[in-house]
């Protein structure tokens, strides 16, 4: 019978009571799951990452270095979030304001990706395999295989599963 292998846990991540990590799962340094947190098998979690309470991450998924992802945010299988990707919870935040009880929820479906230092506004889904572009502030959900790139985002095109780009929707 073959053994499933154990998380990896870099001595410098704070793993709190109650959250679980999946099986061959990397976390690496200064990294901090809170109570709740969901992490599948077969993840990679770069330096600095924060997962809060209620949020899932799938199976195969890569997280790269300084992404906080807050309350709300789900994770489908085999995503990508480039480094310093930014999540949102609250569409109106104020300091004076509490507002815990209007977190909206974001779904970046299966093996869609997410470049470097993009926003993802709270209240979407990300569909499977779309591919966003680095830098792009995405404020509406975005189809499956599109590709968004911009300040607001936009779709300027389509990629298939292996990222590959085209003028043409794949063939699913």
């Amino acid at each position: 019978m073959e053994k499933t292998p154990s998380p990896f846990i870099h001595p410098t991540a704070v793993i709190d009571p109650g959250a679980e990590i999946g099986a061959g799962t990397r976390i690496w340094h200064f990294c901090h799951l809170m109570p709740g947190a969901r992490v599948g098998d077969n993840c990679i979690l770069g330096q600095n990452v924060f997962v809060d309470n209620k949020v899932e991450i799938g199976s195969g998924c890569k997280i790269q270095n300084n992404v906080s992802l807050y309350n709300g945010v789900v994770l489908e299988e085999d995503v990508f979030i480039g480094p310093s990707v930014v999540f949102t919870n609250v569409i109106n935040p104020r300091a004076f304001i509490e507002r815990k009880l209007e977190f909206r929820p974001t779904l970046v479906q299966r093996g869609a990706s997410i470049g470097a230092n993009a926003t993802i506004v709270c209240g979407i889904t990300i569909g499977s395999y779309a591919f966003i572009g680095a830098g792009a502030v995405v404020t509406k959900d975005v189809p499956p295989f599109a590709k968004v790139l911009g300040n607001p985002a936009k779709q300027t095109g389509w990629v298939d599963k292996e990222g590959n780009s085209s003028t043409q929707p794949p063939d699913q």
